[in-house]
């Protein structure tokens, strides 16, 4: 019988998952249902999945299970009928399968059970999440944002807004979904009797969002199904005009996937157009930022001068700088505050001609 985690070195197990000859599928999944015994569930699909040689990551709780895998490609039905049989309510669930995939997404299996499957800092007792909006397909989706009037609202964080996102969307700007909740709420408070759309990534954050609007007497609410995912892959097979513009941030080695060829964003360094996310390599930073080829070449993909110095001294250095700060806020920091990227905004207003353009026509 198989451990129920993993036991082998990370290093190990990637260049297992680079060497693969066999292809793999990137899916994501979630469901909200109530879970009465989250870790005899967690360990039961464990064990199946580990037999399949799925890795990913999937939290378990007791409102539901959210999931972000890489399936081998001949393991996917089995993989698929594993998860529809493991409780009533998630047989049939819809997976969403990566728009711009090459495979190499993940490279070990973990599944944790945490308190919920989407930190919301919520204690309402009264707050149910499954008493969601109404979902949008992509043509309804299309045909609803067009309505004067209507307010498409992103649910993401800015750092996935920044690089793509729905014409005309507006950001809600706080680092975290605990905090976007109630500052959407009082965002648009004096507009509850518009049509809402909210949206996100896979669905999961919009779809609870959703919900908490409803509960909050808002009254036209809807939230894309299968958020920008399958609203990308139903659009594409159904021939539809993209209202998606850029990339779509994904939480894997991949860092996004190229939803159209709009690039949204800039290098958080010099300002050129660019919406390619990366880690600073410094070991005691890893600040999550944008990076163009020039400046990645110029800092060795560094975020500064102080990083690339650190990231080239001796390791026993390195060590001996880090002391003292490994868990301080600069390690993997993705902070709408943080000083790269601060003067963003400014790019957003003053170029060469005086004036930008927004993506969504704004000015």
């Amino acid at each position: 019988m198989p451990a129920l985690h993993n036991r082998i070195n990370n290093e190990e197990l990637k260049q297992r998952m680079l060497a693969e000859a066999m292809p793999r599928t990137t899916v994501s999944f979630y469901k909200y249902f109530s879970i009465p015994d989250p870790h005899a569930f967690r360990d039961s699909l464990y064990l199946e999945f580990f037999r399949l040689q799925v890795f990913g990551r999937i939290y378990i709780a007791h409102e539901g299970i959210n999931g972000q895998v890489s399936v081998p490609a001949g393991n996917y039905e089995q993989f698929r009928d594993a998860l529809y049989q493991a409780a009533p309510e998630l047989n049939g669930i819809r997976m969403n399968i990566a728009v711009d995939d090459d495979g190499k997404s993940f490279w070990v299996l973990r599944m944790k059970v945490r308190p919920k499957i989407v930190a919301d800092g919520l204690d309402d007792p009264g707050f149910d999440p499954a008493k969601t909006g109404a979902y949008l397909k992509a043509k309804e989706y299309n045909e609803l944002s067009e309505q004067p009037g209507t307010i498409i609202v992103d649910m993401r964080n800015h750092y996935e807004y920044e690089v793509g996102h729905f014409e005309h969307a507006i950001e809600v700007p706080s680092d975290t979904f605990r905090d976007q909740l109630p500052m959407v709420v009082d965002m648009l408070k004096e507009q509850k009797d518009k049509n809402i759309i909210m949206y996100c990534t896979g669905g999961i954050r919009c779809e609870k969002a959703s919900a908490y609007m409803l509960h909050n007497g808002f009254k036209n609410v809807f939230h894309v199904e299968g958020g920008i995912i399958e609203y990308t892959r139903r659009a594409r097979e159904e021939q539809l005009p993209i209202k998606f513009k850029g990339k779509n941030f994904v939480f894997d080695d991949r860092l996004g996937e190229r939803i159209t060829e709009d690039i949204v964003a800039k290098c958080h360094i010099c300002g050129a157009p660019c919406d390619d996310h990366t880690n600073c390599k410094n070991d005691g930073c890893h600040l999550l930022f944008i990076q163009c080829p020039a400046c990645a070449e110029k800092y060795e993909g560094c975020c500064s001068d102080e990083c690339r110095e650190e990231k080239n001294l001796p390791e026993a250095e390195q060590r001996l700088r880090r002391a003292g700060r490994e868990n301080g806020p600069m390690i993997f920091n993705k902070s709408k505050q943080h000083p790269l990227r601060k003067h963003r905004d400014e790019w957003h207003t003053q170029v060469d001609t005086g004036q930008e353009v927004y993506p969504d026509g704004s000015v």
